[in-house]
């Protein structure tokens, strides 16, 4: 499974970005190599539109699962729409967040955590 995780830096070790559409690093992981890539955010400095953005560069790069912070209305209902199961509301490191998906410590995300831009 790919996962794809807002990150502050670019590898696993790095803190979580609690923000998602103006992440600074998205780390995507696959649980079944246990390899990463981490892909720099291209729309942290977009003026509107970032959440739908990145969730669309989430979507293109095949990610089935995303871990992060929080999430806005219209990255919800973007990545819903293509499938992609959430999780918010994680901390500590990428490493961390995927530890804590993998024993199931996370929970699913059905509604959007915010009203505005995150």
């Amino acid at each position: 499974m790919k996962l794809a995780i807002s990150s502050l830096g670019d590898n696993i070790d790095s803190p979580i970005d609690p923000r998602f559409g103006r992440c600074q690093f998205l780390i995507f992981f696959d649980t079944e190599t246990e390899k990463f890539k981490a892909e720099k955010n291209a729309n942290i400095m977009t003026q509107g539109g970032a959440g739908i953005q990145t969730s669309q560069f989430v979507v293109d790069k095949n990610a089935e699962v995303v871990i992060t912070g929080q999430l806005g209305p219209n990255a919800i209902k973007t990545l819903h729409a293509a499938g992609i199961k959430t999780f918010i509301n994680a901390s500590g490191t990428v490493k961390q967040a995927i530890a804590d998906y993998k024993a199931g410590k996370l929970s699913e995300l059905s509604n959007s955590t915010s009203t505005g831009h995150i």
